[in-house]
């Protein structure tokens, strides 16, 4: 995973008070970053096609039954930042999903951003792996 020289200077503090929104916003670029690296390395196919498949991983339903394969291992503070991304007020409407929906799939954005500013990218891969694990069995 990309780390840049700035993400490295913040402190655990200053991440833990980035907004939800801001952290989901990382995380949802986290996550489809990692869903593309997987279709790219197990799958030939033209690029329409390689969209069509990440779309089934990143979309707010698939990212709900991801949440639901990982929930069971998550330590306290990464569920705290799946709840505040859940809860966060400036959580736009999605056309494509069902509120419920959506707000469990900012939260786990939330925490996959969280993640990836705290420079966790071996809990990222290990998280990332149980949720792919789950969706080929």
């Amino acid at each position: 995973m990309i780390t840049l020289p700035e993400e490295q200077n913040k402190s655990l503090h200053e991440i833990k008070q980035k907004s939800p929104v801001e952290l989901a916003f990382v995380g949802d670029a986290v996550y489809e970053l990692m869903v593309r690296e997987y279709i790219s390395l197990h799958h030939d196919a033209p690029a329409g096609k390689l969209h069509s498949m990440c779309v089934e991983y990143v979309r707010a339903e698939a990212q709900v039954k991801a949440f639901e394969k990982i929930q069971n291992v998550l330590t306290e503070d990464e569920l705290d930042f799946v709840r505040k991304g859940r809860n966060a007020n400036k959580v736009t409407a999605s056309k494509n999903a069902e509120p419920a929906a959506y707000r469990i799939a900012t939260g786990v954005e939330t925490m996959f951003g969280y993640l990836y500013l705290t420079g966790s990218n071996d809990r990222i891969r290990e998280l990332f792996n149980m949720i792919l694990e789950e969706q080929e069995a």
